[in-house]
């Protein structure tokens, strides 16, 4: 692992990465995250199928997280525009919270990192604006990246 930051130049600094020079190579994400609900709103949820008056809350997040990915370029100012050949996010329930977790592939100079973290992180707010008229005591936790591999580094947590 590297001890300098890419981003920032000699004199202080944000500068984009130049990736001119870097092959092409297939790169994976996986980053994941959980949004945990009060026990007596999660049961309310799943019994009305993660349904309510806006729709599926999960098929909402999902398009929501996919979308995301798409965009991340335009969010994360010092990101590269990438060509995606492939995003998935996936949302499972679990004990009074929805794991989420986004899955995003390319063949490119740089990595979907970014792309997978911003797919966890939309999907999950979108789950928390469709819920949050049964309660704001919702809470957004552990969004990490579980692996990532291409370039020089790969990683698994």
């Amino acid at each position: 692992m590297s001890t300098k930051l890419t981003h920032i130049d000699e004199a202080g600094n944000a500068v984009m990465v130049d990736v001119s020079d870097k092959v092409e190579s297939p790169r994976l994400a996986i980053a994941s995250g959980k949004v945990i609900f009060p026990e007596v709103v999660f049961k309310t949820l799943s019994e009305n199928q993660f349904s309510g008056k806006k729709g599926s809350i999960l098929q909402t997040a999902i398009i929501a997280g996919i979308q995301a990915v798409k965009k991340t370029s335009e969010l994360i100012p010092l990101c590269h525009q990438i060509n995606l050949t492939k995003v998935h996010i996936d949302i499972e329930p679990g004990t009074n919270e929805l794991l989420v977790s986004c899955t995003v592939k390319c063949t490119e100079k740089t990595g979907v990192e970014m792309e997978a973290l911003t797919g966890v992180s939309v999907a999950a707010l979108t789950i928390y604006d469709m819920c949050k008229a049964l309660s704001q005591d919702i809470v957004i936790s552990e969004i990490k990246l579980e692996k990532k591999t291409g370039g020089k580094n790969d990683f698994e947590r």
